[in-house]
């Protein structure tokens, strides 16, 4: 096949040219948009404002330690289901082993009482009834629920509920309804309700905390499902990491015929006539084509790229109000990475949330829950240390306001706020493992400010919108009823995990459902093929990385 020629984006398309697609944001969910935008016959460019592809999917580099930034488990990392196939059309898997773990998470309380979280449930359940013998009518409801999950395979990520056809509705109806009665009782019994019925204090703090934090707002479903998902084997660890899946995301992209632009930021989204014909840069640059796709933050979007011209009462009850209302987005995290001297105990858990002692959390600037996870990166993936050495990986869901006002009234204040948190985390390290303190060699704070500095993520949320909130919702209609495109504004769509919710399948399949929306309008048949593969994974693929900033701790 002859390659094409480079459309000139600084002109106007030409009628009857191959449909261009310009793209804001180089997140899974740009990118996502942009391989399926290629594969399906159009021509498209990703204007980025980083020099890194992945927006939150990212990592830093900081004295030979890869500080991996968002993925803790990854859906889709089994072969045989939807969720999967994204991956492999995508890329992201190509070359790569996958690390997957016996457990889900270890909670461990102020007084050194410990609960694991198996993701086999006959083991689970052992354990848990060793802990705690006198709620066995609870522990087993809830493994006998886990074993019914395992059994069931429902992905819907393939394509959005208005352009399925009535055979697609049958089938995913065919997987629903023999569950039916499971779904809408888990879906329907709050997290926190549950845990409370436990006899056992430990083990009614533990369940909340399966996910790390606190969920507050979260029902049994989601638990339930995402360690099913880790039982079969498929909400694992990718080799290489966060940007190593958007490395390889950013790989088929370019093999496609796709082109970033990075260093790139949006200013201005153009319109004429009530239809989006472009994009206007910071440095004044103007880009041009048919369709304009939006997957960088929501609120940037609508309100300042767009200037606030094309919403609805859903669209400002999202940005006005559910905003400032607890429980509907995910609160902001400070992250804190150890790069260690030496090894890390292999018995250890991979993951583990400790509930904190009251002095202890008050020690934490901007806590929200009184609670740290500690994960040891270096057993999840090679290549995020030196030989020899080793990152642990420290988070608690912290304010962004907190965050935020220092870093804009008083930087030197902002950056001792952060010396505490390393200096606080050095010393907890050493008290649970003697001598692991003195071995580490460079800490490195980032708090939510930091987040939304590099990304422009609103509020410094990783994730966004809360899941089986009000706010989800309000977004499900942006995808199903306005599909994914914003009322009166032609030539427009919205990606990414502002308009497909927070985690990384999600987002990689709101590409998906933009460029199959795309494809009926404009009378093109949908095509997505599984990528090649490239070969065997190199953590040399990363490329150069860049410091976030000249800030340490050391």
């Amino acid at each position: 096949m002859s390659p094409r020629t480079e459309p000139d984006w600084t002109t106007r398309p030409v009628p009857g040219a191959r449909p261009r697609v310009l793209i804001i944001g180089a997140g899974v969910g740009g990118m996502a948009t942009g391989c399926y935008a290629q594969m399906s016959g159009m021509d498209t460019r990703i204007l980025e404002k980083h020099v890194l592809p992945g927006g939150c999917c990212t990592a830093w580099s900081r004295d030979g330690y890869i500080f991996d930034y968002c993925i803790e488990w990854l859906v889709g990392t089994a072969e045989g289901n939807d969720a999967h196939r994204i991956w492999r059309e995508l890329g992201a898997l190509d070359g790569k082993t996958i690390r997957n773990f016996e457990l889900f998470n270890r909670v461990v309380d102020e007084n050194g009482r410990s609960v694991t979280f198996y993701n086999d449930p006959d083991r689970l359940e052992a354990h848990l009834l060793e802990v705690s013998p006198a709620d066995a009518r609870l522990i087993r409801s809830f493994c006998r629920d886990l074993r019914r999950f395992i059994g069931i395979e429902l992905y819907p990520f393939l394509k959005p509920a208005a352009l399925r056809t009535p055979r697609e509705n049958l089938a995913l109806l065919r997987t629903v309804l023999p569950a039916f009665r499971l779904f809408w009782r888990t879906a329907a019994t709050q997290m926190h309700a549950f845990s409370d019925r436990f006899q056992d204090p430990l083990l009614r703090r533990a369940f909340r905390n399966i996910f790390f934090q606190d969920h507050e707002v979260f029902p049994l479903l989601p638990y339930l499902f995402n360690m099913a998902a880790a039982h079969n084997d498929n909400a694992g660890f990718p080799q290489g990491g966060s940007l190593g899946l958007s490395r390889s995301i950013e790989d088929r992209y370019t093999s496609l015929g796709g082109a970033v632009t990075y260093r790139a930021r949006a200013e201005e989204i153009l319109v004429e006539n009530d239809r989006a014909v472009g994009v206007r840069l910071k440095n004044g640059a103007r880009y041009y084509a048919d369709h304009v796709v939006s997957a960088c933050d929501g609120r940037t979007t609508v309100y300042d790229l767009l200037g606030g011209q094309y919403t609805s009462p859903r669209i400002d009850r999202l940005y006005n109000e559910m905003v400032d209302r607890p429980g509907m987005m995910y609160p902001g995290v400070v992250s804190a990475f150890a790069g260690v001297r030496g090894g890390l105990d292999p018995g250890e858990p991979h993951s583990t949330t400790y509930l904190l002692s009251e002095s202890d959390a008050a020690r934490l600037p901007g806590v929200l829950q009184g609670s740290v996870v500690v994960q040891n990166r270096s057993h999840y993936s090679d290549g995020f240390a030196p030989p020899g050495h080793s990152v642990i990986h420290c988070t608690y869901l912290s304010d962004f306001a907190y965050w935020k006002s220092l870093r804009v009234a008083d930087r030197r204040t902002y950056r001792a706020r952060k010396i505490e948190v390393a200096d606080f985390l050095r010393h907890f390290l050493e008290r649970r493992h003697p001598g692991l303190g003195e071995r580490i060699e460079v800490m490195d704070v980032a708090s939510p400010a930091t987040l939304e500095r590099y990304t422009g993520n609103l509020r410094g949320s990783i994730l966004g919108w809360m899941s089986f909130t009000e706010a989800e919702d309000l977004v499900s209609g942006t995808v199903n009823k306005e599909r994914m495109r914003l009322p009166g504004l032609r030539g427009f769509s919205q990606a990414g995990q502002w308009a497909g919710m927070g985690s990384l399948i999600r987002s990689a399949a709101s590409g998906r459902f933009v460029v199959q929306y795309l494809c009926e309008e404009l009378g093109l048949p949908f095509r997505a093929e599984e990528s090649p593969g490239t070969g065997p994974w190199n953590p040399d693929r990363l490329g150069r990385l860049p410091q976030l900033d000249q800030w340490r701790a050391r």
